[in-house]
């Protein structure tokens, strides 16, 4: 199979991009120049004849790169004619960030969209426009170098019926410097490619190699000449592919580029770090909205149920401040009020306990997880070597790691098994559409999917999958559908091959055949610099890369690829349309980088890319779906993925269109300008009708000349009605103008701030009612309470109620799927909307029983939860059948919390009966009142009667209460009661929400205190939570003789049939 190429009209567009930078530069062809060839032995004469060691100074001809002959002024006028061509914001300079450069331009474009075809296209381009013929391509890994080189030999021919032209293409090789000559004495296009590893030591001059040794020193095989010189003599322009991994402006690579002497830089990527001058974007939003690469699908899985017994840690980072201890990030897992275990992500110090910290009812696995002190409990990394905690018991954790994730191993079998689930429900559609369907799993090392002792033997997740594999074909056989026995192909290619036959390992291998580690490939490639003639290296990527068409064939069996994460960038298939990373929590990957590998649109067995040319707008959506199985929630994954993607959205610039000035306050001359909606209106239509606004919206080449030539003002004054033409109305039109394409042009135009609020102020004409102070008197007194009752009848019904009554969950996985919207927006990647969650299913996790590696006090904490006796507690356990107690084995924190619970609510429904309340000489003072405004002010509703300025809503229905308490003409004041105002029960305090006084002469009950639960049904109200609202109603209503009433109301509507009103 060969791929297929054809010419789109968003890769000419880029190419023009560049190309047109350019335009007013003289087509010179190859500039001739004579190179140094060094000291060469003498020819001929006494000296050959008898071997004697003369030697001649040798010159030929040789080719470079004619110079720009483009003034500075020229060429930004250039380039800011092309970003407004292009939609992007203009340039103020033209960016010259190395010595001697005509100019350093960005191509900015999408993962998948042909970054490689449009630069091999342009130096093509530049060739035939302007006679340029030297290229040197700098690339951040070995990977990418050899995908670079396999591009341009696929496209060799597609280009050349274009162009008549080759690109004359060589990877850089200290071993090969003849190489350098035979780049410089051509004048056909040529280009030597170059990674950066090589290229960053080899560029430190004096670096103690011998890569550096060999291009800085005069080499006697090279006519003790210098490989750098004989390259800098070329002025060749240099292509930067993923200029965002090769340092910052200064970096080594940076001045690297520089010995080089290039005439002019190009950088390529979808990332750019460091902005130089945009001529070309086409960004995430773009690419997707021209149905130029895959949907995405998510499927996501969020953990149900767990067990807290593992003692799990993350270690996510250390945090180090100045002048202050380090401080440790770590995710554990914590018991929450409701007896539901979940992870949660705290900050700790040396000293610190994780047990403290994991809930009201401690897990016990954390008992002996204290951070160690002395400054070696938490250390930060140091040389790129990471931190670590030590903690008293002797486990320590290195940062970024997970230790005791006894949940890991089940999910990554759900992970392996949906994938293949994905993979056979689009397979049979895409074979009989000739399309080979490809799934890849990214893993983290090596051993855990591959014996890499070298006996071949499958282990891990290669086992697992092949376990998967096996029952998911064997299902799929036995259900043969109507399209099945109509065409049975498909089931013959499913029962064509084994479950280990169809899924490969691609890594770097050594001379033995045995697989490289990831982390051993790294450091080689990054203290080494990893030529062409590293056999390890070149084994395992030419094996990647030289296996591609191979792997889009039906014959081949290979449709599941395993692979670690080195090779993420560098290598990506068409056919790609499942991504399962199978990682630790503690791997930390880019989103965007992980679905990157699958982006590009598929190919048929004829090498046809399925585009919207072929297939039409909706279908392409259709066929060409990306699944990525993640191996976190389905909301976190799409939320990071979002975040990803618009962290680099370009800017989209401004358009004037007919609101533009609508509700825009600035300053001009010390003088406020604002617009109306009326005065936006007809300063658009002023104008358009004299053109001063382009075709996309922008402020026109003629808006711009008059504004230079300082003639805008007058003609606003004299076209304007009256209100809008005078100086100071003109100067900001012309300013807000100016603002959509000079970023300064609004410098020290002031815009008035929004008012801040820090506190929830006392409201004192409400607080002062003598209404309230009469309300406040009757409520403020503080009561003690006494109740008795039968131990023996409460441990007889509580031995029910739980052989009844508790149950704890097992271990369950939620996978969520859903998929991108048909079209991409800005404004729904901002509030992260770009996805559309659309079905749900919820599994039991087949997880292997163990025994529990700690020990709880079993019946002390039921004790402490049901607050009884722990001789009570001891007979209510000892009771229960033996089917309730083996419970506590499946879920042993959740057990103890159901448990005390129930005991804790049959005594509320026991207690409630007999409880007596008395007033003590004590009361709640008003201060409580003057409690600080919480941190969420997007909450708060400014009251009129309450006795503060603001309420803060628990829900709606609270909100709507407050909104009809202010609008009664019956309600006099109110005050939502803080929770420091609480009423004693015997299961706990409680805390009323309302107290309201009412006009006299208007209901029969003036004084209420009110509880609002938003629903009458006792059915959805619990039993503690029941008997404390009985509780409250006796306080007020029977023990009391403060005329106060108290019950729980649904509105209020359901308020107003309690107090009584009089017509």
């Amino acid at each position: 199979m060969r791929l297929k190429f054809k010419v789109q009209q968003y890769q000419t567009d880029a190419t023009d991009a560049v190309c047109d930078v350019f335009e007013g530069q003289p087509n010179q062809g190859a500039a001739a120049y004579l190179r140094d060839m060094g000291t060469l032995p003498a020819r001929g004469g006494m000296g050959a004849l008898f071997g004697a060691s003369e030697l001649q100074l040798g010159m030929e001809e040789g080719y470079a790169n004619a110079p720009v002959r483009l003034t500075e002024s020229e060429l930004l006028s250039n380039i800011r004619r092309v970003e407004r061509r292009n939609q992007l914001d203009e340039s103020e300079t033209t960016c010259r960030d190395m010595a001697g450069i005509a100019c350093h331009l960005d191509v900015e474009m999408e993962t998948g969209t042909g970054k490689t075809y449009v630069y091999t296209k342009t130096m093509l381009e530049l060739n035939r426009r302007f006679g340029w013929c030297k290229f040197i391509v700098v690339v951040p890994s070995v990977a990418i170098r050899e995908g670079v080189k396999k591009s341009l030999e696929s496209t060799e021919q597609h280009f050349f019926e274009q162009y008549g032209k080759r690109v004359n293409a060589f990877i850089y090789d200290s071993d090969r410097l003849n190489e350098l000559d035979s780049f410089a004495q051509s004048s056909d296009v040529s280009c030597m490619i170059i990674n950066m590893q090589a290229f960053n030591t080899s560029m430190k001059e004096g670096a103690n190699n011998k890569a550096s040794r060999i291009i800085f020193d005069e080499r006697d095989d090279f006519g003790s000449r210098r490989p750098i010189d004989v390259i800098a003599a070329m002025r060749p322009i240099v292509i930067l592919d993923e200029p965002q991994k090769m340092g910052k402006r200064g970096s080594a690579t940076q001045k690297g580029i520089a010995l080089f002497k290039p005439l002019f830089v190009l950088g390529y990527s979808a990332t750019h770090r460091e902005r130089h001058d945009l001529v070309y974007s086409l960004d995430a939003l773009d690419a997707y909205n021209q149905r130029l690469v895959k949907r995405i699908e998510v499927k996501g899985f969020k953990l149900k149920n767990m067990r807290g017994t593992d003692a799990y840690l993350f270690l996510r980072q250390i945090l180090v401040t100045k002048n202050r201890p380090p401080v440790a990030v770590i995710e554990y897992k914590r018991m929450s009020a409701s007896g539901r275990v979940g992870k949660a992500t705290g900050r700790f110090e040396e000293g610190d306990s994780i047990y403290d910290a994991s809930g009201s009812t401690r897990l016990e696995a954390y008992r002996s997880y204290q951070i160690a002190g002395g400054n070696d409990g938490i250390v930060p990394g140091v040389d790129g070597r990471p931190g670590h905690v030590r903690f008293l018991n002797g486990v320590e954790i290195e940062e970024g790691t997970v230790c005791n994730d006894s949940a890991l191993e089940d999910m990554q079998r759900v992970q392996i098994r949906e994938t293949i689930r994905s993979h056979l429900e689009k397979e049979q559609a895409l074979f009989r559409r000739g399309i080979k369907c490809l799934s890849l799993f990214f893993i983290d090392e090596v051993a855990k999917y591959r014996d890499v002792t070298g006996n071949g033997a499958t282990v891990g997740y290669g086992k697992v999958f092949e376990e998967e594999y096996a029952a998911a074909v064997e299902d799929r056989l036995a259900h043969p559908t109507m399209d099945d026995l109509a065409d049975p192909s498909y089931l013959e290619y499913l029962r064509r091959d084994t479950a280990h036959q169809v899924h490969d390992g691609y890594f770097s291998i050594d001379k033995k055949g045995h697989a490289v580690e990831s982390k051993r490939e790294k450091k080689a490639e990054a203290a080494e610099g990893i030529g062409i003639n590293d056999d390890d290296a070149r084994r395992g990527y030419d094996l990647i890369l030289k296996d591609k068409e191979r792997l889009l064939s039906l014959d081949e069996p290979v449709r599941f690829i395993f692979s670690h994460s080195a090779l993420r960038e560098g290598w990506d298939n068409p056919n790609i349309f499942q991504i399962c990373t199978l990682k630790e929590s503690g791997s930390e990957t880019s989103k965007r980088q992980e679905v990157g590998r699958g982006l590009r649109l598929c190919v048929d067995q004829d090498g046809v890319r399925q585009d919207a040319q072929l297939l039409g707008a909706d279908e392409v959506q259709r066929v060409n779906v990306l699944t990525v199985i993640a191996s976190e929630s389905y909301e976190t994954f799409v939320r990071d993925l979002q975040s990803d993607i618009r962290s680099t959205l370009r800017e989209r610039p401004q358009k004037v269109e007919i609101d533009f000035f609508s509700g825009k306050t600035i300053e001009v001359d010390g003088e406020e300008m604002s617009f109306s909606e009326t005065d936006s209106k007809t300063i658009y239509k002023y104008l358009l009708k004299n053109d001063f606004l382009d075709d996309a919206d922008r402020p026109s080449d003629a808006f711009r000349a008059m504004a230079g030539e300082g003639k805008f003002q007058a003609s606003a004054m004299e076209g304007l009605p009256e209100g809008l033409n005078d100086e100071a109305h003109a100067k900001a039109i012309e300013t807000m103008l100016r603002g959509v394409y000079d970023p300064h042009a609004l410098d020290g135009m002031v815009q008035r701030a929004q008012e801040k609020v820090t506190e929830n102020a006392i409201v004192k004409e409400n607080f002062g009612r003598a209404e309230f102070k009469e309300l406040w008197d009757r409520i403020s007194k503080k009561h003690s309470y006494t109740v008795s009752f039968d131990d023996a009848e409460l441990e007889q019904k509580a031995v029910a109620r739980i052989d009844k009554d508790l149950a704890v969950s097992r271990l369950q996985y939620t996978m969520t799927a859903g998929a991108q919207r048909n079209e991409g927006r800005r404004e729904d990647m901002a509030v992260g909307r770009s996805f559309v969650a659309e079905r749900s299913e919820t599994h039991d996790v087949d997880e292997v029983s163990a025994p529990i590696a700690v020990g709880y006090d079993l019946v002390g904490e039921v004790a402490a939860a049901a607050q009884v006796t722990r001789a009570s507690a001891a007979r209510i356990l000892s009771a229960i059948s033996p089917q309730v107690f083996s419970l506590y084995r499946v879920n042993p924190e959740e057990f103890i919390k159901r448990a005390g619970g129930l005991i804790l609510s049959e005594k509320a429904a026991m207690v409630v009966e007999h409880v007596e309340y008395h007033e003590t000489d004590c009361s709640y003072d008003t201060a409580i009142f003057t409690s600080r405004m919480p941190d969420n002010a997007s909450k708060a509703y400014e009251a009129r009667k309450n006795v503060q300025r603001f309420v803060f809503p628990d829900s709606q229905g609270e909100r709507r209460f407050a909104e009809d308490l202010d609008a009664a003409s019956e309600v006099v004041v109110y005050a939502k009661l803080p929770r420091s105002f609480q009423i004693p029960t015997p299961v706990g305090s409680y805390a009323p929400d309302w107290a309201i006084a009412f006009k006299k002469g208007s209901v029969r009950h003036v004084f209420f205190v009110a509880e609002t639960k938003g629903t009458m049904d006792t059915m959805e109200i619990s039993g503690v939570e029941k008997a404390k609202i009985r509780c409250a109603e006796k306080l007020f209503d029977e023990a009391s003789t403060s005329e106060v009433r108290y019950h729980q109301v649904a509105d209020y509507d359901d308020l107003l049939q309690w107090v009584g009103r009089l017509e």
